[in-house]
């Protein structure tokens, strides 16, 4: 059977379609006008990706505002002065922040996942954003007609809908991205902030029906914007043994640009479920160098000295333009590393003798 590869999620946007969101914006194109450009660019993606002999595909988030923002996209309810990210480089993303409730999704990911299982017969995973994530929406003075448990129940209501309907939509799998997981450690380090994500995303995994279970997954990494990380100088040792009590039966550990590899698998093969897949990740979006095949190999042989081989599966660090505005990797480079990931993927299982 080999070894499974996949995407994480972002493929950086065509040109002519970032320059089509800022002419949306600004009130110089249509609607109409814009959706054409959307169109044409999820068309570009499905089939650069299946050129690259990718056995499992991704939309690129092409017509998403953000990997964490989709649900969020046009709420009249939110003001702009949220919780600031910081990053290694100095920029910095903001989140807006709730001013009234009740708290409904605007947007489901299903609907970016129809759109591209018509363009293909490839298997399409999709991505989705933690109900941790968006609970930083929620302002830290609360609000006098809508309580916080208010607020999360809500929300523990919409992100399940979110992950069940793309499973009844035909979904490969549903990855949940949990990307704030190592930055609250940084936060705090008490850990007392990552307990509550991880508590409020399972009760999100709870309502969901057992048999996509082997369908669900959440990816983990330490941000990537512009190349750079918010959270890369934290531990992955503080964050593994917490992360491994989801209850999800895929994880999807950014590796390839820690500084020690070894570290993290030994901490992989400690804490990890028996029965979880683990897909390492074997390319770094944040370096434009591009991976060679064998450089890939030699990476999934490493993993595999520690997560035996029939547990182990492949995928990107990151996705290469979470926010659409980020073009600091281009699209060709992207699909080069796609294309090395599944290749040394297929070299690695078979020395592997898989």
């Amino acid at each position: 059977m080999g070894i499974p590869t996949e995407p994480i999620g972002s493929i950086p946007r065509p040109g002519s379609l970032i320059d089509a969101i800022a002419a949306f914006a600004a009130g110089e194109i249509s609607p109409v006008e814009l959706r054409h450009e959307e169109q044409d660019a999820i068309r570009d993606t499905i089939r650069r990706f299946e050129s690259t002999g990718s056995p499992v595909l991704t939309d690129g988030e092409q017509t998403k505002p953000s990997f964490a923002t989709y649900p969020i996209q046009g709420m009249t309810q939110l003001t702009p002065e949220g919780m600031s990210i910081p990053f290694a480089d100095g920029h910095t993303r903001q989140l807006p922040v709730l001013a009234a409730g009740p708290f409904r999704y605007r947007a489901f990911a299903d609907g970016y996942l129809r759109e591209a299982q018509q363009l293909t017969e490839r298997p399409v995973k999709q991505a989705v954003i933690a109900a941790s994530a968006l609970s930083l929406l929620y302002p830290s003075q609360g609000l006098p007609d809508y309580p916080q448990s208010a607020f999360e129940e809500d929300l523990v209501r919409e992100a399940g809908s979110d992950i069940r309907r793309c499973l009844n939509t035909g979904a490969h799998k549903v990855q949940i991205d949990f990307t704030e997981g190592r930055l609250s450690i940084k936060l705090d380090p008490s850990k007392a902030v990552l307990r509550k994500f991880i508590t409020l995303n399972n009760r999100v995994l709870a309502q969901l029906p057992d048999s996509g279970g082997s369908r669900l997954g959440v990816h983990t990494c330490p941000g990537g914007d512009h190349d750079s990380t918010h959270s890369l100088d934290v531990d992955y040792a503080d964050l593994l043994p917490e992360l491994f009590n989801l209850n999800v039966a895929n994880f999807y550990l950014q590796l390839a640009s820690e500084p020690d590899r070894t570290h993290v698998l030994s901490m992989v093969r400690e804490f990890a479920p028996k029965s979880a897949r683990i897909f390492v990740g074997v390319i770094d979006p944040t370096n434009p160098d591009i991976e060679s095949p064998e450089t890939v190999a030699e990476r999934v042989l490493e993993a595999a000295e520690y997560i035996e081989p029939h547990r182990l599966g492949t995928c990107d660090d990151c996705g290469f333009s979470p926010f659409a505005d980020d073009t600091s990797t281009s699209r060709d480079t992207a699909f080069e590393k796609i294309r090395a990931r599944v290749l040394g993927t297929e070299l690695a299982a078979q020395k592997l003798g898989l």
